[in-house]
């Protein structure tokens, strides 16, 4: 059991997205929450380097779109994070990107999570798809969820200190986006869940630095080049099922 002495709090945040910033601040503060500011790394001016950790090739194959300079950016920012949190005291990260809208019970979940915190490996408070849900526990008003479909978003979620140091050197170069890489649980050996209702939830008002307004930035390949990614999508969903199911996780 684990209590909110134990975690570290990180708001990542581009230094320019001032709004931004300061509407988390605001959130945070009045949930009494002391926190440290990441300094998002900007995948733009940094484009150079960035693609040198990546693999381009890969990452078009697996996703079905060319590797953009912000999802560079928001990947290195994340695991940049990650060290941090490895390199201080804490067991538990709690990572907030800075589009989060806090719903009153938020502390609630927190608290939830952290008292049951042997249940997870990684849970997340929002997302932006979570498809086809297998209740993993019952905590009180809270389901703990893994999903065997796509469970994407890292807007606000709690990582424990061990996971954090196995997984990050496997996750470089970036063949993915982060979160579907981490939607990858079968690879990396670990339990990635959510806890629902959701305590939270994102909302860029529709414009991102990374994906741009409307996700303009987003051009998808024509659909023969995107059908390794198809074939890809297909094969995860048994995978994750065939990785829940080996572990009892399915049918409880």
């Amino acid at each position: 059991m684990l209590t909110r002495a134990d975690i570290g709090i990180w708001l990542i945040n581009l230094p320019r997205d001032v709004a931004r910033r300061e509407a988390m601040e605001t959130q945070l503060s009045a949930m009494g929450m002391t926190w440290q500011l990441f300094p998002a790394i900007d995948g733009r001016a940094n484009e150079a380097t960035l693609r040198k950790q990546a693999d381009a090739e890969a990452y078009a194959r697996n996703m079905g779109s060319a590797l953009l300079p912000g999802k560079l950016g928001v990947y290195a920012s994340h695991l940049a994070v990650w060290q941090q949190f490895l390199d201080g005291p804490h067991k538990v990260a709690l990572v907030f990107e800075d589009d989060v809208v806090f719903h009153d019970d938020f502390l609630v979940a927190l608290d939830t999570a952290l008292a049951h915190a042997d249940l997870w490996d990684l849970v997340r408070f929002n997302c932006i798809r979570a498809k086809l849900p297998v209740k993993q526990a019952q905590l009180g008003a809270y389901r703990l969820n893994a999903y065997i479909g796509p469970f994407t978003g890292n807007a606000a979620y709690l990582i424990h200190r061990d996971v954090a140091a196995r997984l990050l050197p496997g996750l470089w170069p970036q063949t993915r986006a982060l979160d579907h890489e981490l939607n990858r649980f079968f690879r990396h050996n670990y339990r990635q869940l959510g806890l629902e209702p959701w305590a939270s939830h994102p909302d860029d008002g529709g414009v991102s630095t990374i994906t741009g307004t409307g996700f303009a930035g987003v051009k998808k390949f024509r659909w023969h080049r995107r059908l390794p990614h198809y074939r890809l999508k297909a094969a995860n969903y048994m995978r994750r099922f065939w990785w829940l199911l080996r572990r009892g996780k399915v049918y409880r």
